[in-house]
């Protein structure tokens, strides 16, 4: 159906702030071309606080709309690195180091890429035709330290992969803060996009990256309503092991859970 791609199993809206509520018909037309269960996303930015959100940023005020120490932090960062756009081709060349090193930091442990894996996701975001690449280049040694995925949409650039050494983010160097600021620069200010998007609220948390960019950079949280519907037998399995979600080892299956916990405004 127009406006949604199957993502891991799962249909989600391509651009979550044109997504409404799905009725009966659209919910089956989706389930009947595959996939497990539809993650949907309405009511984008309302004005009513509710369990589920994006983390946007619809402004840019330059250096002087940040504390003191976030200015420092980001003029220390752009005297030590660069940070410009890139080919998917540079990517493939310099980011497997980068994007392997920031998984094996995650205080919530994942599976690793191979170099075959990696090579791959990045062959598939630059055959979308909508992803622009960003690298952090160190300005003495030249070495990359960081990488930054994002998709273009109509009015908005969703921020899809952050990725940085964490040596980098060790030695008081400070690259996140040089990277995210001439991105937000980018595409707030130069390409006069309505918002940045660094996607919806985290369900793993292996990552703090979003605390982050509300705290350092004045992103803010974009309440929405989920609807998620499953599959008949997936619905069954979902109501059977709710009670349980807090005690379930499965990663992904506790993710699935967690999910259906903000939709019921539970968390």
């Amino acid at each position: 159906m127009k406006g949604y791609r199957l993502y891991k199993g799962a249909w989600i809206a391509i651009d979550e702030s044109k997504s409404k509520f799905l009725d009966a018909t659209q919910i089956k037309e989706l389930l009947s071309n595959g996939g497990y269960f539809i993650r949907n996303i309405y009511n984008f930015d309302t004005s009513a606080e509710t369990s589920f959100w994006y983390v946007i940023k619809d402004s840019f005020g330059g250096l002087e709309e940040l504390s003191t120490g976030a200015r420092r932090d980001v003029r220390k960062s752009l005297r030590i690195y660069d940070a410009f756009q890139i080919t998917s081709e540079e990517l493939l060349e310099i980011g497997y180091p980068i994007y392997s090193s920031a998984q094996e930091s995650y205080k919530v442990k994942c599976e690793v890429l191979s170099t075959e894996q990696y090579e791959q996701m990045v062959k598939n975001y630059a055959s979308d035709g909508d992803k622009e690449f960003w690298g952090l280049r160190h300005k003495e040694s030249g070495e990359f330290v960081a990488l930054a995925i994002n998709t273009i949409k109509e009015n908005s650039c969703e921020y899809n992969v952050l990725k940085c050494k964490p040596q980098a983010l060790r030695d008081g160097s400070q690259p996140y803060y040089g990277l995210i600021y001439e991105m937000n620069r980018y595409y707030l200010e130069e390409k006069g996009l309505k918002y940045v998007n660094d996607g919806a609220r985290s369900i793993t948390n292996h990552s703090n990256i979003q605390p982050f960019l509300i705290q350092k950079f004045k992103f803010r949280k974009a309440y929405c309503n989920i609807q998620i519907v499953y599959k008949w037998w997936l619905s069954i399995m979902v109501k059977l092991l709710y009670p349980f979600r807090k005690l379930m080892p499965v990663r992904s299956v506790k993710a699935l859970l967690d999910m259906e916990a903000m939709a019921r405004g539970k968390v």
